[in-house]
């Protein structure tokens, strides 16, 4: 099995906020990211496919399709948004870089045509990313 990975950026805010606890808990939890204005990221995503090259194309999936898949599902609804209020996938969540990339996993998954998602890793900073992969691994 091969894995081939693609690498995106994109710009969000987004603020840590859980209406089911106080005030004073929010700002305890989450701190400066519970601000009610938000702040932002430049996140990096990367997407890895796994799978055996086609023996016509030599490609798991063609890059271009590949390509055309994460400008259309991540760039189009998460880039330049308020994740809070203008994504539907995580309406009433708080939008941890672990939801983000659970819910990146959900948006694509069914969108590869060839091969099988087998990896995103999301980076909110250069010092903290989160893993999603099939079965955990």
């Amino acid at each position: 099995m091969m894995r081939i990975t693609r690498k995106l950026e994109f710009s969000a805010a987004h603020f840590y906020h859980n209406s089911d606890l106080s005030p004073e808990d929010n700002r305890r939890i989450f701190g400066k990211c519970n601000n009610a204005h938000g702040h932002g990221h430049n996140y990096v995503l990367e997407v890895t496919i796994a799978g055996e090259p086609d023996p016509k194309t030599g490609m798991i999936l063609d890059l271009k399709e590949l390509k055309e898949i994460l400008d259309r599902e991540v760039m189009q609804r998460l880039d330049h948004r308020h994740l809070n209020y203008e994504v539907p996938e995580l309406a009433g969540k708080i939008p941890t870089c672990e939801e983000i990339a659970s819910a990146l996993w959900q948006i694509l998954e069914p969108k590869i045509s060839h091969g099988r998602l087998d990896r995103i890793r999301l980076f909110e900073s250069p010092d903290l990313f989160v893993d999603c992969a099939r079965n955990g691994a």
